[in-house]
């Protein structure tokens, strides 16, 4: 059943600043995901250029390139548009996959999917 899951307090994601991590299970495997602020609008996307399945961000939770208006594949340089998660260049072999997100009363929050689950311990 898909559910909000709570993430963040709205305060913790700067205009294009550092983003706020979190894990899922994506299709069965664990996965990081993350969360940004870009013109305003909480995005969240699964930390997995399209590319090659690997984590995007150069160092810990930094995933914007030195403009603040892209995402950037720190290993192959593939930009992605943070609205979307649309490739805009690089090496891409499609867009980022998008997470829903939510922000009310003060908090961030993730939607869950079918393939797009919570990491439970």
């Amino acid at each position: 059943m898909a559910e909000w899951v709570a993430l963040c307090h709205s305060a913790d994601l700067a205009e294009g600043h550092l983003a706020v991590p979190f894990d899922v299970i994506y299709s069965g495997q664990t996965c990081r995901a993350f969360a940004v602020r870009f013109q305003g609008q909480v995005q969240a996307y699964l930390n997995r250029c399209s590319h090659v399945a690997m984590e995007m961000d150069f160092q810990p939770d930094r995933f914007f390139d030195a403009n603040g208006q892209w995402l950037v594949c720190a290993t192959h340089g593939a930009s992605y548009h943070p609205t979307t998660g649309a490739c805009a260049s690089g090496p891409c072999r499609g867009n980022l996959v998008k997470i829903a997100t939510l922000e009310m009363d003060g908090v961030v929050h993730w939607h869950t999917e079918h393939n797009l689950l919570p990491l439970t311990f």
